[in-house]
C-alpha cells in the first residue's frame, strides 16, 4: 500500500544526530540505564537492554562506557537514577506531539518543556490527551531503491503486520512490538538492511503543513529534540 513521505524527516533527523554526537551518546546512555534497571543487565533476556546497546555500537560509542553504565544501573557501581516521563501536547496547526524524556529532576524537565511548547508556538496537554492517536510498534524503514517484493516477502512471511511503500519510494516494515526482534532478524538473515529499526510511536493519521506553518513547526521539534533531558520526540505533522 501506498504511504506518506517520511525520507526527507529521517535524514533530517539523522543529519541532526551527525551533528551532535555527543548529544546522542548522552541519550544512549540514559536509555541503556533505564533498560538495565527495570530489566536486569543480561541481554539475552532484556529485548530493551539489546535494543540501546545496538544502538550503542551504531552511534560509536565506547563498549567499555556500555559496560560501566549497565553495571551503575543495576547497583554494581554507583550511579544516577533516571525517570521515565512522557509529556503530551500539541504544535503548529493542531499537530500532536508527544516528548519522552529520561530524568534525574523532574521539575526541570517539566519546566523546560513547557517552555519549549509556550515559546514557538505549541501547547502543552494532559497525559493522554494525544497519544491515542499514535501506535506503540516496531519499524523498520528501507531506503528508495530497495527491492519492494524481497521486503515485502520476508517481512510478512515472518510475521509483520504491515509493509507500506511511500510516495518517495522508501519501504517501511511495521511490526507488533513483542514481534520487533524476530522480523529484525529475519530481513537481516535475509540480507535486507534497513536504514531505522526502532520500536517508535508512529502516527496514525497526518497533518499537513507548508511554508510558514511547517517551518515554524519544525523549529518547535528541534527545540524539543535539544533539550537534554529529552530521549524522543515523536508527532503527526506532515513537513
Amino acid at each position: 500500500m501506498a504511504g506518506h513521505s517520511k525520507w526527507a524527516n529521517i535524514q533530517h533527523r539523522k543529519g541532526r544526530q551527525d551533528e551532535k554526537r555527543g548529544k546522542v551518546w548522552t541519550r544512549v546512555i540514559r536509555e541503556i540505564m533505564v533498560a538495565a534497571r527495570l530489566g536486569g543487565g543480561d541481554l539475552s533476556i532484556n529485548p530493551r537492554l539489546r535494543l540501546a546497546v545496538e544502538k550503542a555500537k551504531a552511534s560509536n560509542l565506547a563498549a567499555d562506557t556500555v559496560k560501566r553504565n549497565i553495571e551503575k544501573a543495576t547497583g554494581t557501581l554507583e550511579g544516577v537514577t533516571y525517570e521515565e516521563i512522557r509529556y503530551e501536547g500539541y504544535g503548529i496547526g493542531g499537530a500532536a506531539i508527544i516528548v519522552d524524556t529520561m530524568t534525574d529532576n523532574r521539575v526541570r524537565t517539566v519546566a523546560e518543556v513547557r517552555h519549549a511548547f509556550s515559546k514557538y508556538g505549541g501547547n502543552m496537554g494532559t497525559e493522554g490527551s494525544v497519544s491515542f492517536q499514535f501506535k506503540h510498534c516496531g519499524q523498520f524503514v528501507f531506503a528508495p531503491g530497495t527491492d519492494e517484493d524481497k521486503v515485502m516477502e520476508v517481512a510478512l512471511e515472518a510475521g509483520a503486520e504491515d509493509v507500506i511503500t511511500d510516495e518517495d519510494g522508501a519501504i517501511e516494515v511495521l511490526t507488533a512490538y513483542p514481534d520487533f526482534e524476530k522480523i529484525k532478524l529475519a530481513l537481516e538473515t535475509a540480507g535486507l538492511k534497513p536504514e531505522v529499526a526502532e520500536v517508535t510511536m508512529r502516527a496514525e493519521n497526518t497533518i499537513e503543513l507548508e511554508g510558514a506553518d511547517a517551518e515554524k513547526m519544525q523549529k518547535l521539534l528541534d527545540v524539543l529534540e535539544d533539550l537534554d533531558d529529552v530521549q524522543e520526540v515523536f508527532h503527526n505533522a506532515g513537513l
